[in-house]
């Protein structure tokens, strides 16, 4: 499935396998440094009092590698580094501050949308040599049930197709913005709040206005029910077509129907249409359907997932960590315009502690009958302890060579493989 030019390259470099090597042969004594080192984040309190230093060093290289598009494969070593600092609770205030830098150790792909833009001549890998204030937060617990959480901050709803942190990028995206979740109700978490800026995987910035409402109810492990609203205005120049209010409701469960068998599934609706400034009509629909089963350490699911169309504009996610949805080599992270219907089986297993998944899916339009291609995913990643972990990631996308998609959107029309291999520590 490796075109000629991939596999020429389709080789770890000498820091990429000295980097994963050390960490996969990392001694079990090693981990007898990890309460010394816990410990000294805390300021050498087991209950951190004077407050804690939170650190993630990650490790990747990735390759891409877009068939017949003018462009050279891509390669990209690089290591990020997250460091912060939490205060510790006063009169139920808490505040937190964390930078995050990217560095390039192998610059060859092109990041067109950072400051540092790479090499134009090969493909795209989102990982930009930069450097950001991640997070910058204060909250009060001062109100019974009740966090209220106001500045630059990481917000995940859900399975994070709306709202996201996108943290599979080294850069993750961010929000300044208020937060307020209450838990007063048995089993009910409401959370509401205003976002009023996006710091993107770019380490770019996008003024927005999104007052959003997230309702989620759980029925012992037989249903979540979750209800949701966002409301999204975009008033920067030309960008007002985004302007969108969406809604959804969503059941899903996990179920133990016998000691080692266990039932998934999930039922979603959303509906988007226009909203604020923007001068167009929408009136766009959602589907998301899945079921599964666990059975001795071996999981098995089928879905599919619609993201609707109109014929000139579809269904947009432009704030969730889309790397988790249709497919991992990223063919659909913005919706093309006759929208995608996904349909997708995943296989997935931990012998040993190892988790390995295999995921395929087929891409289809929802207009004008178009066959965009399948897509096979595989994934083997594994822990080592509370703070150390491995993953190698590979990422096929097959497109349909007479799909009739050219017109409209030229890259689903390339075949494209994706690898990654990856390190991290966490304190």
């Amino acid at each position: 499935m490796l075109s000629k030019r991939t596999s020429k390259h389709f080789l770890l470099t000498p820091l990429s396998s000295a980097v994963l090597a050390s960490i996969f042969m990392q001694p079990v004594a090693a981990y007898e440094f990890d309460k010394p080192i816990e410990n000294a984040f805390k300021l050498g309190q087991d209950d951190a009092k004077y407050g804690r230093f939170k650190i993630n060093l990650r490790y990747r290289y990735e390759l891409a590698d877009a068939a017949d598009n003018g462009k050279e494969t891509a390669h990209a070593n690089t290591l990020r580094l997250r460091l912060g600092y939490l205060t510790p609770k006063f009169h139920g205030l808490q505040g937190f501050a964390e930078y995050e830098g990217n560095l390039a150790m192998q610059k060859d792909y092109f990041a067109p949308k950072a400051h540092w833009t790479g090499d134009p001549t090969r493909d795209v890998i989102a990982d930009p040599q930069t450097s950001e204030l991640n997070q910058l937060w204060v909250s009060y617990t001062g109100i019974p049930d009740t966090e209220i959480k106001g500045g630059r901050q990481r917000i995940i709803f859900d399975d994070s197709r709306f709202i996201g942190n996108v943290g599979w990028r080294q850069m993750e995206q961010t929000y300044d913005g208020v937060l307020v979740t209450n838990t007063s109700v048995e089993n009910l978490i409401l959370k509401a709040g205003y976002i009023g800026n996006v710091q993107n995987v770019w380490s770019q910035e996008d003024s927005v206005q999104l007052p959003f409402l997230n309702i989620n109810y759980q029925y012992q492990d037989l249903v979540k029910v979750i209800a949701y609203g966002y409301w999204y205005s975009d008033y920067d120049k030309g960008q007002a077509g985004k302007s969108t209010q969406t809604y959804g409701l969503a059941l899903n469960g996990s179920p133990k129907l016998a000691k080692n068998i266990t039932l998934h599934y999930t039922a979603e609706y959303s509906y988007q249409g226009a909203y604020a400034n923007n001068p167009n009509s929408i009136s766009l629909n959602r589907y998301n359907l899945m079921g599964g089963v666990s059975f001795m350490g071996i999981t098995l699911k089928g879905a599919v997932e619609e993201l609707g169309a109109n014929g000139s504009q579809a269904f947009q996610t432009p704030f969730g960590t889309n790397h988790k949805f249709q497919g991992w080599a990223d063919k659909f992270l913005v919706t093309p315009v006759n929208g995608v219907r996904d349909i997708n089986a995943t296989l997935g297993a931990k012998p040993l502690g190892i988790k390995m998944a295999f995921v395929y899916h087929n891409f289809q339009s929802v207009t004008n009958s178009i066959n965009y291609g399948n897509e096979y995913d595989f994934l083997i990643t594994k822990k080592f302890g509370k703070h150390y972990k491995v993953l190698a990631k590979y990422a096929y996308y097959d497109a349909d060579s007479v799909n009739g998609n050219a017109a409209y959107n030229p890259a689903l029309t390339k075949d494209t493989n994706k690898f990654w291999l990856q390190g991290s520590v966490s304190f």
